[in-house]
């Protein structure tokens, strides 16, 4: 089977076009890219940054998963904060969407904490705060009829209660079974994860409208992104900046809100009203582009003022605290195994087979 692989791909080498030769690139960067020199702040101020993480491993009856997150903190001195927790989890088709949810809650938790007990006047997130909004409600699985006919005040009242209490770890699931939200029998595992996902998008949008009281120390940096409304082209903005660019720079500063039709079940007018300002640059030359989001309409001098405060520690092009939090947080294959070995999981993955 590999040679006849190896004869198609000789056969549609090069079958991946690139821009056609005759692009006028200059026009297509002119008025949207500046290369330009970006200066690194001279005040005193607090900066952090979190990250988060999740793995799995499949078992014949069921998924051995790990979640975390982790925030670091500069004010001077580095400091740290994190949650994480394992869950097993049965056999469904949005198992990655259920745990990128479970992991942003752990991302923002970490983060709230991190803005209320160390009061720092910045926070990176890594990823886009506007993307968690545009795709808000979950798409794996049905919303329970029974779930959408209670999602009301007395839920949201009791997300609160429960925040206040409870400053890590996922809280969805007293909820669920204390206000008793779903109605099936315990041991139908496919329908309960369906509950969990929704009722765990509900926990993270509420967090959002917590963190989203904050939004003038927030900072969102993303090193991909598939937006093209900058140029329009079949690919997306952040490619065509570095296939096409070098130098330390930035492009025009866009505004945007929320989809009209994105639906959340609480806060609804608060996340509609907001308006995001988009923007990327490149803090070092021949490093990458990044996306930077900031849930609020800046003016361009607040612009230039938070690139020149994240340039104060940004190392080869990409703020140092953001990357340390990325490898301080990922949850390896290793680590897996070695979690499972501490927590004495030995069900066969029946994979084995396989090397008979």
């Amino acid at each position: 089977m590999l040679n006849s692989l190896y004869e198609k791909a000789i056969a549609k080498r090069g079958f991946i076009h690139d821009l056609e030769s005759d692009t006028d690139i200059e026009s297509q960067l002119e008025h949207k890219w500046f290369n330009r020199f970006i200066d690194e702040s001279k005040g005193d101020f607090s900066i952090a940054a979190g990250d988060g993480s999740f793995n799995k491993k499949k078992f014949l009856t069921t998924n051995f998963c790990a979640v975390g997150a982790e925030s670091i903190i500069y004010d001077g001195e580095i400091k740290k904060i994190d949650d994480s927790d394992i869950f097993d989890i049965s056999h469904v088709s949005f198992l990655d969407e259920l745990l990128s949810t479970y992991m942003a809650i752990y991302e923002i938790k970490c983060a709230l904490r991190t803005l209320r007990e160390y009061e720092v006047d910045y926070y990176m997130f890594d990823g886009s705060l506007l993307g968690d909004l545009q795709n808000a409600f979950p798409r794996g699985a049905k919303l329970p009829s029974k779930l959408k006919e209670n999602l009301d005040d007395t839920v949201l009242n009791e997300f609160l209660r429960m925040f206040s209490i409870r400053k890590y770890g996922l809280v969805f699931p007293e909820i669920r079974d204390s206000l008793k939200l779903m109605e099936l029998p315990r041991d139908d595992t496919d329908k309960t994860e369906d509950y969990n996902l929704h009722l765990a998008s509900v926990e993270k949008i509420i967090l959002l409208h917590e963190l989203l009281q904050y939004r003038k120390k927030i900072i969102s940096i993303s090193k991909t992104s598939s937006d093209n409304e900058l140029f329009r082209w079949n690919i997306p903005d952040i490619a065509f900046l570095d296939k096409f660019t070098k130098k330390q720079g930035m492009t025009i500063i866009r505004h945007k809100q929320v989809f009209e039709k994105a639906a959340f079940p609480f806060y609804n007018d608060f996340f509609k009203s907001l308006t995001f300002t988009i923007f990327y640059v490149r803090f070092q030359d021949n490093k990458n582009v990044l996306k930077v989001e900031l849930p609020y309409k800046a003016s361009k001098d607040e612009v230039f003022e938070i690139i020149k405060k994240i340039n104060v520690l940004t190392v080869q092009g990409y703020p140092y605290l953001l990357n340390k939090a990325h490898n301080d947080v990922v949850i390896t294959d290793r680590n897996m195994k070695e979690l499972m070995k501490i927590a004495k999981i030995y069900e066969t993955t029946n994979r084995e087979v396989m090397s008979w």
